[in-house]
């Protein structure tokens, strides 16, 4: 049997290898997991009591459109248009199995083997792997001392074989995130090219403003250009129920559904209908659980502000804070190595997220209690001696 010449030399996801340190900890200590942004609270109590009702229906284990639930598509297009000040209608949006996979599908729609396609760094690594793995080029558009590209970078590597520019806002792994001017700059970048524009908004309900992410969806013709995917997982603490969303134009979203109709025919029912039950009746729980993870962000940025054994925070925001590590000439990978094993700490490289070694780390703090973050800092103090 020949496998795939591309799957054989990619390497292994970088949370798959992380976790397998676990195995190897001499458990000093107990864990403090810091490399998962699932929500570690329960399921929004509206949310379980409608899925419950759905799983006792006659038809509720039923296929549904390949598009998606007509009132979830029609429910996510209203929020959207109300959140961004915009014009969603149903006919933009698709569900999927979670926003890894539109914009896995989106990619293919897009892209043959041999295109290009921009992401900014740092990356989500599942994106870099998926091009990576159907023979499309990523092309690294670095970023500025913001962690955040500019429409410049962005035009300088325009070539006859780029199809999309990839945006993560708030960014996973840097929590950095775009104003919606550069957004708009960058958009405006990819239009003139006819390049989409894909932003990736998962973590845009986790921001530090109430104000829309972006003014694009005002546009009346948006959808020319903008591709924007969404994940319910972190909203509701539904991430084993695999749901996401897209928005686009209807023409992209018809390749989309050819696609999707081949991998899984739609996305799972129950699923789409926690997201649906989230959007109708569990609002004001999604906008605590916000408040929530913003107190949670500003005690872990106070106490990274004291540079705890050298280690430096350069950014933070939705669960993630990007943070460099003291030692200079030290793999990375060899660090995270000796914080799990030795010190009973999980974090992710930064080098999952970059294509070489920048002496990177990506905290997630959305697992973990206040309490955490001061024996954190110790386990830091102590694995710096």
């Amino acid at each position: 049997m020949r496998l795939n010449p591309r799957t054989v030399h990619q390497i292994d996801s970088p949370f798959g290898a992380a976790y397998a340190l676990l195995d190897h900890r001499r458990k000093n200590g107990e864990l403090l997991d810091l490399a998962q942004a699932a929500p570690q609270y329960p399921t929004a109590p509206a949310v379980v009591e409608h899925i419950a009702s759905i799983a006792r229906d006659t038809h509720g284990g039923d296929y549904v459109e390949i598009a998606g639930l007509p009132h979830l598509r029609e429910a996510f297009a209203a929020e959207l248009s109300q959140a961004y000040r915009g014009q969603v209608r149903e006919e933009h949006v698709v569900v999927t199995a979670g926003c890894n996979q539109a914009f896995c599908l989106v990619v293919s729609a897009l892209a043959d083997p041999g295109d290009e396609v921009m992401l900014a760094l740092p990356y989500y690594p599942n994106h870099d792997m998926w091009l990576r793995l159907n023979g499309i080029r990523p092309v690294y558009l670095e970023h500025g001392p913001d962690l955040t590209p500019s429409p410049e970078a962005a035009r300088s590597l325009i070539t006859e074989r780029t199809r999309a520019i990839v945006l993560v806002t708030p960014g996973n792994p840097s929590g950095a995130t775009v104003d919606p001017a550069r957004i708009a700059a960058i958009a405006e970048v990819a239009r003139r090219h006819g390049l989409a524009l894909i932003l990736d908004e998962t973590y845009r309900s986790f921001r530090d403003t109430g104000e829309p992410a972006h003014s694009l969806f005002s546009d009346p013709e948006w959808a020319e250009t903008l591709v924007s995917l969404h994940s319910f997982s972190k909203d509701f603490a539904i991430p084993g129920y695999r749901v996401g969303a897209m928005a686009a134009s209807p023409r992209l979203n018809r390749e989309v559904m050819k696609l999707l109709d081949c991998v899984a025919v739609c996305a799972p029912r129950i699923g789409q209908e926690a997201a649906w039950a989230g959007l109708s009746m569990a609002q004001e729980w999604r906008r605590e659980r916000a408040r929530e993870a913003a107190d949670k962000r500003r005690r872990f940025v106070s106490m990274m502000e004291e540079r705890p054994g050298g280690f430096e925070l350069l950014s933070a925001g939705a669960f993630f804070g990007w943070v460099r590590h003291p030692f200079a000439g030290r793999s990375t990978e060899d660090v995270v190595r000796d914080l799990a094993i030795t010190y009973d700490t999980l974090v992710i490289p930064g080098t999952a997220f970059q294509p070489d070694d920048r002496g990177m780390l990506r905290i997630s703090f959305g697992n973990v209690g206040h309490a955490a973050f001061d024996d954190f800092a110790k386990r830091l103090v102590a694995a710096a001696a």
